[in-house]
């Protein structure tokens, strides 16, 4: 459940090359690299549910509870199963796949790993149903994103700013031209991608800081309007577009407390030389949200109109069971891993992380969710 500072593996004589590969992906650091996640996850986390299938079944639910209900599921159910299956597949290509890594040396594709155990250790009929479960979880992502843009560009602006008074039809026709565009953009972008892995730490590495900011302050500051919103949105998104092409060498994740600053500066300024919302709206919204942060004007003027106005915020304790809950997840993804590589003691304690946390969890989180 530990770690070190620094990663200090030495492949040297079983597989050198992956030596290399941690250098390369700037592993080494690892204490560096999990405070980046944990400052990056945090933030984004704060920011809310993401505004795709996330928000979908959040808002899905009849209630707080219920929607903390389904994210604590999501994880449990996931997470067991999830990592038993790619510790499993992983172990058997180390293992029969090692050699010819080795022979190899540093031409080795990694990303080849994963087709090389399905096509040489999954049974006929498993193998199917499993590559049928990948393609299904890769449409579904792929679905949600490429049904979300076109929903954006045609209501938000298309309809309100160029064509507003066209029929039904045409929208659904200017939508079908935005998929397609998404989509051979997609495919161009990928034929020139030399490593899934580059991509992927910067989308989730970089990108995230761009929109964390102005995600994040929209609950937490009370003056945050939609002149902040854009503002943070733009100068994030587009110097996490430059960023990987004027410091190339740079990590992703070591991106990402630039492109925090680039945000939160275009949120501030964006808020402040742009007028100010209703105060009414901005108040109904503390009423029924009671977000953390700077609210205090909008808290004391509730409580002027009506001092029976329930608004009270529990930051404390909500923060105790995220730094819980964060060991609570991290315990579910390393028992699976121990499991299958039989390291019994390892298995017995984050299993018994898993119950304490739950235990906690269980009474300073779940029984005192709200139920309206």
């Amino acid at each position: 459940m530990l770690f070190s500072w620094r990663l200090d593996l030495n492949w040297s004589g079983v597989i050198d090359s992956v030596n290399q590969k941690i250098q390369q992906d700037n592993m080494e650091l690892f204490g560096l690299m999990i405070m980046m996640m944990l400052f990056k996850g945090t933030l984004t986390s704060m920011a809310g549910p993401v505004p795709s299938y996330d928000m979908q079944r959040i808002l899905a639910t009849k209630s707080p509870k219920e929607a903390a209900k389904m994210s604590g599921l999501v994880s449990l159910v996931m997470f067991f199963p999830r990592y038993m299956m790619v510790t499993g597949l992983t172990v058997l290509a180390l293992v029969y796949l090692g050699p010819d890594i080795q022979l190899a040396g540093g031409g080795f594709d990694f990303e080849q790993v994963l087709p090389y155990a399905i096509t040489e250790f999954v049974p006929i009929g498993l193998k199917g149903l499993l590559i049928a479960g990948l393609l299904a979880a890769f449409m579904s992502t792929l679905a949600a994103s490429l049904n979300a843009a076109p929903v954006y560009f045609v209501n938000d602006v298309y309809k309100r700013y160029i064509k507003p008074n066209q029929s039904e039809r045409t929208y659904v026709k200017v939508s079908y031209v935005v998929s397609l565009v998404l989509v051979i953009i997609g495919v161009v972008v990928g034929l020139f991608l030399d490593s899934i892995n580059d991509i992927m730490q910067w989308i989730f590495g970089a990108l995230f800081g761009g929109y964390a900011a102005a995600n994040l302050l929209k609950w937490h500051w009370w003056r945050f309007n939609a002149g902040g919103y854009f503002w943070g949105m733009l100068t994030g998104l587009v110097a996490a577009l430059i960023f990987p092409l004027a410091m190339p060498d740079l990590h992703p994740l070591m991106a990402f407390p630039y492109l925090l600053l680039v945000s939160v500066a275009g949120c501030i300024l964006g808020t402040l030389l742009t007028k100010a919302d209703d105060i009414e709206h901005i108040s109904e919204f503390y009423r029924q949200v009671r977000p953390w942060g700077v609210w205090k004007p909008i808290k004391d003027k509730l409580l002027s109109q009506n001092p029976s106005i329930e608004v009270k915020a529990t930051p404390g304790r909500d923060l105790t069971n995220v730094a819980v809950g964060v060991v609570w997840q991290l315990s579910l993804v390393v028992a699976p891993i121990y499991l299958i590589i039989q390291n019994w003691d390892g298995v017995f304690f984050s299993l018994l992380i898993t119950v304490l946390t739950s235990i906690f969890l269980k009474f300073n989180w779940l029984n005192k969710l709200d139920e309206n």
